[in-house]
């Protein structure tokens, strides 16, 4: 004759499904913060339209992991204070952004910031 398996000691099933549910949450909120952190690396936090990639190929404005990193915490600030379109710059370069696409719009040299007067912006942001 099979013996039974008695129920684990101390334990009600009420409990046990209590635990598993608590360890499902867990793991399942882990994964979702992980599933967003992997999106956000894959997707460009930032993208540059035809105009901006020509006027920054024309006016020699180098575009390389650094600017994009730039640009890319210049729209992260300025999407948490709400802001929709900004000139993120410095002393050399100037760029227009659409902050809800994450696009540049333009690309400026420091000579043309000079006669420039910068309008339908939002927000300025100083890049770092």
């Amino acid at each position: 004759m099979a013996e039974r398996i008695s129920p684990i000691q101390g334990v009600s099933p009420v409990e046990r499904v209590q635990q598993v549910s608590r360890i499902h949450s867990a793991a399942s909120g882990q994964f979702g913060a992980l599933l967003q952190q992997e999106i956000r690396v894959a997707e460009p936090a930032i993208s540059f339209s035809k105009h901006a990639q020509s006027r920054a190929a024309e006016r020699g404005i180098q575009v390389d992991d650094t600017l994009m990193g730039q640009l890319a915490d210049s729209v992260e600030r300025a999407q948490a204070k709400g802001a929709t379109n900004i000139l993120a710059f410095d002393a050399t370069r100037a760029f227009i952004i659409n902050v809800p696409h994450g696009r540049v719009i333009t690309t400026m040299s420091q000579e043309e910031m000079e006669d420039n007067i910068f309008t339908n912006i939002d927000g300025a942001v100083l890049l770092k």
